[in-house]
C-alpha cells in the first residue's frame, strides 16, 4: 500500500508541535511524506517546526516550510500562492491548527471566546477560502479538517469556545463537501479524542490537573474503552485514508479516532 499519495502536493497547517513527539500536524506531515506526498509544512512559528522538518528530512522526498498566521486572510492567500509557486498545485489541504482555552460562558472572557473561534474555526474558513479556487481550477482536491470529540460530546472539562468551534468545523465540512462534490473536491473531518500528544505535558496539565501530568494522563485514559491513549500518528492514519484514492467515494463524512470514548454510555 506504499505510495498512496505519490506526487500529490499537500498543505499541512499546524505542522509544528509544542514539544517533542507526535502532535497531529507533525504526524500528518511525516506520514503523508512516507506515502510519497510533497509536503508544504505550515506553522506560525519556526521553533515548533524544527523537529517536524528533521523528521521529514529523514523520510526524504520533497518538502518545504512556510510561516503563516492562518487567522490572517492576506497571509493565507500568500501562503497558498507560495505553495503553488514551489510545487505547481495543491492536491490536499489538511487543517490541524487548534487549541483549547478552559471555561464556560461565564468564566471565559469575551476576548478569549473570539480568540478561540478565530484560532480553531476562522483558520479553517480562510485556508479553504484560498485553496478551493485552486482545486476547482485543477478539477480535483481533498480537504481534511481536524475537529475534536469536544465538538460532539462532553469530554471532562468546560471549554465552551473550543467545543463550539470544533462542532462548527464538522458542519462546515459537510456544507462545503456538498457544494464542491460535483467539482471533484472531497471534504471530510477527522475527530480525534483524548490523545497523548505533546500538548498534554506542555499546556493541558497546567489547565486541568494543577501541573500533575500523571494525574491528567490517568484521568484521560480512564475515559477510553480501549484502555490506552492514541497519539498524532493515529490521527494521521485516518487523515491519510481520507486523502487517498481509497476514499474516492467518501465526502462529507467524519472519522472518530478516540478509542471508543465518545460512544460510552456511562
Amino acid at each position: 500500500m506504499a505510495g498512496r499519495l505519490e506526487g500529490k502536493v499537500v498543505i499541512v497547517t499546524g505542522a509544528g508541535c509544542v514539544g517533542p513527539g507526535w502532535g497531529n500536524g507533525r504526524a500528518v506531515a511525516v506520514r503523508f511524506a512516507e506515502e510519497g506526498a510533497r509536503v508544504f509544512a505550515v506553522d506560525k512559528n519556526q521553533e515548533p517546526m524544527v523537529e517536524t522538518l528533521d523528521r521529514l528530512a529523514t523520510v526524504g522526498g520533497e518538502f518545504a516550510s512556510y510561516l503563516c498566521d492562518v487567522t490572517d486572510s492576506a497571509a493565507v492567500a500568500a501562503m497558498v500562492e507560495a505553495c503553488v509557486e514551489r510545487f505547481g498545485r495543491v492536491d490536499i489541504l489538511v487543517n490541524n491548527v487548534g487549541g483549547s482555552a478552559k471555561g464556560g460562558p461565564v468564566q471565559l472572557s469575551e476576548e478569549d471566546w473570539d480568540r478561540q473561534l478565530n484560532f480553531n474555526l476562522k483558520s479553517v474558513f480562510l485556508t479553504c477560502k484560498h485553496v478551493l479556487p485552486r482545486m476547482e481550477k485543477q478539477g480535483s482536491g481533498a480537504i481534511i479538517n481536524t475537529a475534536s470529540t469536544s465538538g460532539i460530546r462532553w469530554t471532562g472539562a468546560a471549554q465552551v469556545g473550543y467545543a463550539s468551534a470544533k462542532a462548527a468545523i464538522i458542519q462546515f465540512s459537510r456544507v462545503v463537501a456538498v457544494e464542491y462534490a460535483k467539482k471533484n473536491i472531497r471534504v471530510n473531518t477527522v475527530i480525534p479524542g483524548q490523545m497523548h500528544t505533546p500538548m498534554v505535558e506542555a499546556r493541558l496539565a497546567g489547565q486541568r490537573a494543577g501541573g500533575d501530568v500523571d494525574e491528567l494522563l490517568a484521568q484521560r485514559q480512564a475515559r477510553i474503552p480501549l484502555g490506552f491513549m492514541g497519539d498524532g500518528r493515529d490521527t494521521a492514519n485516518a487523515a491519510l485514508f481520507l486523502a487517498s484514492d481509497e476514499a474516492r467515494f467518501v465526502t462529507g463524512a467524519e472519522i472518530v479516532v478516540d478509542g471508543g470514548m465518545s460512544v460510552r454510555c456511562d
